[in-house]
């Protein structure tokens, strides 16, 4: 979907439309999620302070997001999906992959005029449900699929045809691959690696002598074409986290305390909506000066019990450093499970108690 958040609010409000709409943290620092297309003419974009977008577009409208919206827009445009494959993959709320062949939208050995139809029929489909556009990208990989889309924005469509994988990717840049991050490019620029091509030439062995086995072997593959992930219709969990940033440095330590048990308690009852339990309780730390760090431990069995969820949070915690201030705080439950082991009762106790035992051991034996 093309600036989703944005489009979403001009199409719920008229008066909106055709003027930039900037949509997220509205505070002295909040962050840009979405911005309209008439607000990146001035140079804002997503991930930008709010303050630098205001400075660059003072008359936009700035908007808290409105995610119930969003989510009816968006199960909206998954339903048009679903019709064409039972193999939709959202990767968010505006966003996802589809297997057209495990659908039968197309007919065997599809010509592209046939492929250009389909992802045409979508949009059309899209823009009369929703009042939204989307981009579509056609291709024969899920890597490919995304460039497509990207190129094709706003309001497009792009098919890369079988053959011609290659020859486009070869001058773009390293970071259109997924996963590669700044960090990554700027190893690989440091070994004279900017683009796609460059990447490939360099070979397998070298890709991993500087980025390590697994990333640089999955890199080698991706800028060499060969990208065999298949759309996958259910996305299993991996964790269930809740964060809250701050308007102000939080320095006291009983409010971080207390915030860190209220998080907790959202955490569990996220975690309990969706049925599920999990077994490695983390705490996320941002601090005054943007460093970030986490902390986690690991029970005995995966629990969706409160109390034990924040006596775990609250002893992680309590080995942070606090005292400078704190932006950002965040709890989590990793290592998911859909069953809770009932035994957990003395989880707490236990933790204690065989840290008193150390402890002690440690006095006795200095």
């Amino acid at each position: 979907m093309d600036a989703f958040y944005a489009a979403a609010e001009q199409a719920a409000k008229p008066s909106l439309r055709g003027k930039p709409v900037v949509v997220g943290g509205i505070g002295p620092r909040g962050v840009v999620s979405t911005a309209s297309y008439e607000a990146r003419v001035f140079g804002v974009h997503s991930a930008m302070a709010t303050a630098q977008a205001r400075r660059l577009c003072p008359n936009a409208a700035y908007l808290t997001p409105r995610f119930t919206l969003y989510r009816q827009v968006s199960e909206r445009v998954m339903e048009l999906l679903g019709e064409l494959s039972p193999l939709v993959e959202p990767l968010s709320l505006d966003e996802a992959f589809v297997d057209l062949e495990a659908g039968g939208s197309l007919p065997p050995a599809a010509t592209s005029a046939q492929i250009r139809a389909v992802g045409e029929r979508l949009r059309r489909d899209i823009q009369a449900a929703t009042g939204l556009s989307g981009s579509v990208g056609l291709a024969g990989s899920k890597m490919l699929a995304k460039i497509a889309s990207e190129a094709a924005k706003p309001d497009g469509l792009v098919l890369i045809e079988p053959g011609t994988e290659l020859e486009l990717l070869g001058p773009m840049p390293v970071r259109t691959i997924p996963g590669v991050g700044p960090a990554t490019a700027e190893t690989l620029r440091r070994a004279g690696i900017g683009t796609v091509a460059e990447t490939a030439e360099a070979g397998e062995a070298e890709l991993v002598r500087l980025l390590g086995k697994a990333h640089g072997a999955g890199l080698y593959a991706l800028a060499t074409g060969h990208d065999d992930r298949p759309v996958v219709a259910e996305r299993d969990a991996k964790s269930i986290s809740v964060e809250d940033t701050f308007q102000e440095d939080v320095t006291d330590r009983t409010r971080v305390q207390l915030e860190i048990m209220r998080l907790a308690d959202r955490c569990v009852q996220r975690l309990r909506a969706a049925g599920r339990s999990g077994r490695t309780v983390v705490i996320k730390v941002r601090r005054y000066d943007f460093s970030t760090l986490t902390r986690s431990e690991t029970l005995r069995g995966p629990t969706d019990d409160p109390g034990v969820v924040r006596e775990a949070a609250g002893r992680l915690i309590e080995g942070v450093d606090t005292t400078a201030g704190v932006r950002l705080l965040g709890v989590g439950v990793t290592g998911l499970a859909d069953y809770t082991q009932e035994d957990l009762f003395a989880q707490a106790a236990t933790a204690r108690s065989e840290r008193e035992r150390e402890e002690a051991c440690l006095l006795y034996t200095s």
